[in-house]
């Protein structure tokens, strides 16, 4: 019988965690992929954000059946947000400020999850609180709005439920008013373009148009999961901290905690996450021999851009080592720490020793 991840010891973790992010590259950029890619962003001009949590199971892109690359993600413990951070306000902005000078819109979806079999598998982050996760999903769509704008002509902010039970979505006009994919049936596809718009009136069509192939998807898959026993995966196991960027193929559920470089204050989420470490190791949810502490920092193009990326990484790296050798030094004894690079175009993951 082979040996879960989890329990395995922590250097062949690590070399399954290499792996999965090379698949990832390899399938990001493998010939199907890249095209399929391509014809949906010609057909669906909407540039789509997500701001969601650091869950391996908020994956976006397969609970919606859409090709990887197309959703633009935002990832932070606890899918926690405040568009006053410098660094995250700016980079949001830009982010929009480029697609609209391809004359694109933009859909925001701001994501809270939840467990509506158990409300220990929730967000941790809000304490498992399906309340306080959904009121800061709808403090983010307010700033996103004082950001750019009531109207929502050219950017549209949307709370997104997600119940990670089922992978289903539940799409908020308001947070009483919503449309609960999980209850829709297959048969019922062809009634979405009109729901959306009953739903969210004020949306551009052509948002409609382009939020419809996610709601056609999360249906169908929803359907697909049922059709099978899934593991609900109740307890953290937690092994590896990610800090930074560039963690799109961590979508396994209960592997990594990934910290976004956002907040001005990273030490507080470094240590919340050291903290679920340690109690994974001491409950002997995982092996006590090690975890890993991953940093990495995107680029787009070699030379002054890829030399800054290893600058962040490295500076990310040392920071949070030092935090978690502060807070917790018997744990930081066994922390294997590896400063990354990732090649955005392709997805590539270049790892540096600790």
């Amino acid at each position: 019988m082979t040996t879960p991840v989890h329990a395995r010891p922590i250097s062949e973790r690590i070399d399954w965690l290499m792996d999965l992010s090379r698949a990832h590259s390899v399938s990001f950029c493998s010939p199907e992929n890249h095209l399929a890619r391509q014809r949906y962003l010609a057909e669906h001009n909407t540039q789509i954000i997500a701001m969601k949590c650091m869950d391996g199971r908020i994956h976006l892109p397969y609970v919606t059946q859409t090709p990887l690359g197309v959703i633009h993600p935002f990832r932070n413990l606890g899918g926690i947000f405040e568009l006053g951070w410098p660094y995250l306000g700016d980079m949001l902005a830009d982010t929009v400020q480029q697609a609209v000078s391809q004359g694109r819109r933009v859909l925001i979806i701001i994501t809270y999850h939840y467990s509506k079999g158990s409300r220990e598998r929730g967000c941790a982050g809000f304490d498992c609180d399906r309340e306080a996760a959904m009121n800061h999903a709808f403090q983010i769509r307010s700033q996103v709005e004082k950001l750019f704008g009531t109207g929502h002509r050219t950017v549209y902010p949307l709370v997104c439920g997600f119940e990670s039970d089922e992978d289903a979505l539940v799409l908020h006009g308001s947070p009483e008013q919503t449309l609960d994919l999980s209850t829709v049936p297959v048969s019922r596809l062809g009634d979405m373009t009109a729901e959306i718009a009953a739903l969210c009136p004020d949306m551009p069509e052509p948002v409609q148009r382009d939020l419809l192939p996610l709601v056609e998807g999360n249906i169908r898959h929803v359907n697909e999961i049922r059709q099978f026993d899934r593991e609900l995966n109740i307890e953290h196991r937690e092994w590896v901290i990610c800090l930074g960027r560039g963690f799109d193929f961590l979508h396994a559920p209960n592997v990594a905690l990934i910290i976004g470089p956002y907040s001005p204050d990273l030490s507080h989420p470094i240590r919340q996450a050291a903290g679920i470490i340690k109690k994974n190791m001491d409950s002997g949810r995982i092996p006590d021999d090690g975890f890993l502490l991953l940093c990495s920092a995107p680029y787009q193009e070699p030379g002054t851009q890829k030399a800054r990326a290893e600058l962040k990484s490295a500076f990310l790296a040392d920071f949070g080592a030092t935090v978690i050798r502060e807070a917790f030094p018997e744990l930081a004894t066994r922390m294997v720490t590896r400063s990354a690079i990732l090649h955005w175009p392709e997805r590539k993951l270049e790892v540096r020793g600790s």
